[in-house]
């Protein structure tokens, strides 16, 4: 099966300062993908890269096998929401599904107009009359009933209530699940992608910290909490991820593949929250800068 995403050193500089540099990643097809890191990490500009909106600096990029906006038929297999889930103010929402049309060569009018019947919303509307949990609603019909074979979506639900956040990932998976998109989700929103996806890309000062399979990531990271001991102490077969200290006591969280047989280390799973916080807290350069991350409940 064709990889969703391939970067090879990949770099977009504006100006002198790197918006994402030296980045290598694998985005297996079929599944559904949370991006996550800070504001100012590169996950528009890889967001971007992949979508075709832009050319890289340095180092290559592949989506589906090809070069992003290549051409229409390379446009044709990558549905794109942005950020501001972009709709048109004085178009109607009958509109834009014609705009759709016009625009995209594999356009599914039934998909469209079922899918905004069900949403209840009025044909004869103004976009700029939405709220804007219906707006990204709107957005995200557009970006479906295209028929890509990969779905982006870069921070799609980040100014939406919780209602209109829970309804959107809500469609956004019934729709994984009847068409067999490939998803790339991106979201500050950590208790969001502990809900839909099943693979993990954590990003932070433009570098990929940890990727992989959620359940697999999960597995091999515990939390270790016993009498204070140095980090190096360690055998080398748990890679620290983050290390605090008290005066008697130590809590680690570790990566490892092995079992943890010594005694002396209360060992506990942990959360997706508490990976992804883990991989941001962990010194981001030589100066000891950490980075922080929004988590929401």
């Amino acid at each position: 099966m064709t990889a969703a995403l391939q970067a090879r050193g990949l770099g977009k500089k504006y100006g002198q300062r790197w918006a994402l540099s030296e980045c290598n990643l694998d985005i297996p097809s079929g599944h559904v993908v949370g991006l996550v890191g800070p504001n100012g990490a590169g996950k528009t500009t890889l967001l971007n890269l992949a979508g075709g909106l832009m050319a890289p600096t340095a180092g290559e990029i592949t989506v589906l096998g090809g070069r992003p906006g290549s051409g229409t038929a390379q446009l044709s297999k990558v549905g794109f929401v942005a950020q501001e889930t972009p709709t048109y103010a004085g178009l109607t929402v009958a509109e834009h599904l014609k705009l759709g049309a016009r625009l995209n060569p594999g356009w599914d009018a039934d998909l469209a107009a079922k899918r905004v019947a069900k949403l209840g919303y009025d044909p004869g509307h103004r976009a700029g009359k939405l709220s804007g949990g219906q707006r990204a609603q709107l957005a995200l019909t557009l970006g479906i009933a295209k028929r890509p074979e990969l779905l982006i979506l870069d921070e799609p639900v980040a100014a939406l209530d919780p209602l209109a956040r829970r309804e959107f990932l809500q469609n956004l998976m019934e729709a994984v699940a009847e068409h067999e998109l490939s998803v790339i989700l991106s979201s500050h929103l950590v208790s969001d992608l502990e809900r839909t996806c099943d693979h993990l890309v954590v990003l932070v000062d433009s570098k990929v910290q940890v990727t992989g399979d959620v359940e697999a990531l999960l597995a091999s990271h515990f939390r270790l909490t016993g009498p204070r001991r140095d980090d190096g102490s360690l055998p080398a077969d748990q890679q620290v991820i983050t290390a605090s200290h008290t005066d008697r006591q130590s809590t680690f969280v570790v990566r490892t593949n092995t079992p943890i047989h010594d005694p002396s280390w209360t060992v506990t799973p942990i959360s997706m929250e508490d990976l992804v916080l883990a991989y941001m807290e962990r010194p981001a350069d030589g100066n000891g800068h950490r980075a922080l991350l929004e988590v929401q409940r």
